[in-house]
Order: structure tokens, then sequence, then C-alpha cells
């Protein structure tokens, strides 16, 4: 990275550490925004599955990676506040110095807890408006997803939000619209065809699988919910964020 996009981040990390300050309310509604198109992906991408999951379940696993990338395309290209997202830019900015690490911790919490508002009230509208007709597909993988093994499941995490962060930085560097899609596009559904583990993502599945199948443990729930967000910020902020700071060229 160069010295100019240093700076773009460092100034998007103090551009969201000023706006959480000076408008608790227009961030919040943006990180509950980002929930929503979270489960915007979440919905597209498990029908699909489910669509073809009778016929072609690797077509349908496939299509599912390709169309999850709407999430963070509607994050980059119409706005929104993610957590995951965040932990490289907030990271990055408390690298450089340009924001502190009390500021990154209060934007990864905020952040946090808009996406959680966001995808619950998303995941229910879902859920109530009965148009889901997916609560056997659901019930096929969720328990599975929920017994993963704790190293596994960590190590799914990190993986993921290296994957998600390399799409949100390309939404950042590149100028290009056509530019930000194909790699938005190819960085997101890597991690979606790859299996990895997102923390705002669960959120939604969480949601409607409590909805939608019957003896779902939500001790499970909170205890993934748990190591996959601890692993999507070693991903984020200490396996990109920080060797890119170490690796970019100084002013």
């Amino acid at each position: 990275m160069n010295y100019e996009d240093v700076q773009k981040v460092s100034n998007a990390a103090k551009n969201k550490i000023g706006l959480l300050n000076t408008s608790f309310l227009k961030y919040f509604l943006r990180a509950v925004m980002a929930g929503f198109f979270i489960d915007v992906a979440v919905i597209y991408s498990n029908v699909a599955g489910n669509v073809f999951s009778g016929s072609d379940p690797a077509w349908g696993k496939f299509l599912g990676a390709l169309v999850f990338s709407i999430a963070v395309l509607l994050i980059s290209l119409v706005g929104g506040e993610l957590f995951t997202g965040n932990n490289l830019v907030m990271a990055f900015g408390a690298y450089d110095k340009s924001v502190s690490w009390g500021d990154a911790g209060k934007v990864w919490l905020v952040s946090y807890l808009g996406n959680f508002v966001g995808c619950a009230l998303f995941g229910l509208f879902f859920v109530w408006a009965g148009a889901s007709g997916t609560g056997d597909y659901f019930a096929g993988f969720i328990n599975n997803k929920l017994t993963i093994p704790m190293g596994q499941m960590f190590f799914r995490a990190v993986l993921c939000n290296f994957f998600v962060c390399l799409g949100v930085l390309c939404g950042i560097k590149l100028k290009s619209e056509t530019g930000k899609f194909l790699m938005i596009v190819m960085c997101i559904s890597a991690f979606v065809f790859s299996g990895f583990e997102h923390c705002i993502a669960n959120m939604g599945i969480f949601v409607i699988s409590l909805n939608l199948v019957d003896g779902v443990s939500v001790g499970l729930m909170l205890k993934s919910m748990l190591i996959v967000t601890i692993g999507n910020m070693v991903g984020g902020a200490l396996l990109l964020a920080w060797p890119l700071r170490k690796m970019s060229a100084d002013k």
C-alpha cells in the first residue's frame, strides 16, 4: 500500500469515530442497515441453496456463495457500518495512530450491536412473511454448524474475516465501480464457498433457525457467537490490518 492508500484507510477510521461521537443515532442506523444487508444475503444465499438442494447441491452451494456477495456490495455502494469490516479499518487506524484503541473498541461495540438489531429484525420479518419455505433446509445444516470443533470454528472465523476485509479494502481503495464489484464478489464468494464462519451472518442464520427449526440449542449459538466473533476480530485486525500497516509506505 502506498501513502495515499494508508491515508484513505486511516481517514475512514477517523470518519467512523467522528460520526459516532457527533451523531450516535445516524451511526447506529448505518449499523442496523448493514445488518439488513447481511440478512438480504443470508436469505438469498440459503433460498438459492434450498432450491437446488434436491437436484444439484454443488451448484446450489456455488450459487449461494456467489449471491452472498450482495451484502458487502450494498454496504460499499449504499452505505452501512459492518462490524467485521470495521475490525480492519479501526485496527489499521489504531496502528497508524490516527485513532486510539479506545476509539476502535467503541466503534466495534456499537457496530456489533447495531448489526445484531438489523439481523434480528430482518430475520424475523423473513419468518413472519411466511415466504421462506426453507425450514427443512435450515434444519439440515444448523446443528452441524453449531457443533464444529472449537479450534476449527475459530480458524474458519479468522480466515473468513481475512477474505471479508480484503473485499472491504478493495471497496475503499478502488475507484472504478466495476473493479469494486468484481473484487468484492471474488473475495466474499470465496469465504462462503469455503465454509468459513462470519459472526454477523450467523446472527441472521441463528434468529431464523430459532423460529423455523425445533430443538436448536441457544447455548451452542451463544458459544458459537463468542468463538466466531473473536476469530473474525483476529482475522481482520491482526492477520490483515497489522501486516498491511507494517509493510506500507510512510510519507
